[in-house]
């Protein structure tokens, strides 16, 4: 009974997966990242010099941090290592075709 319920589960999920994760959720990341991109009118393209600028800035006194240590200690704190290793472990595994994929995503 329980060998059966869960393979019942375990199709209702894959079934929900592949119709919400593909279509619909791909398609509402783009059109998101379309839309802030506009409302900010490219602000990542406009300002990327100025953020290379201020993320290699060197601290006023030796004893503080910098701004790249800052970032680092900041991006480790929210994306976690689970997701760290997660996007190494796609390019290894997908080639160029994951980081071609992961740029379009991040611009």
């Amino acid at each position: 009974m329980l060998n059966t319920l869960s393979k019942s589960i375990l199709h209702i999920l894959d079934e929900l997966d592949s119709v919400l994760y593909y279509p619909i959720l791909m398609v509402i990341l783009i059109v998101a990242a379309v839309y802030f991109t506009g409302l900010t009118r490219f602000i990542q393209v406009r300002h990327f010099r100025e953020s290379i600028r201020l993320v290699m800035e060197r601290p006023a006194d030796s004893s503080s941090l910098s701004s790249f240590q800052a970032l680092m200690v900041s991006t480790a704190s929210r994306v976690g290592t689970g997701n760290i290793v997660g996007v190494s472990t796609a390019l290894c595994l997908g080639g160029p075709g994951a980081m071609f994929w992961m740029c379009i995503m991040l611009f």
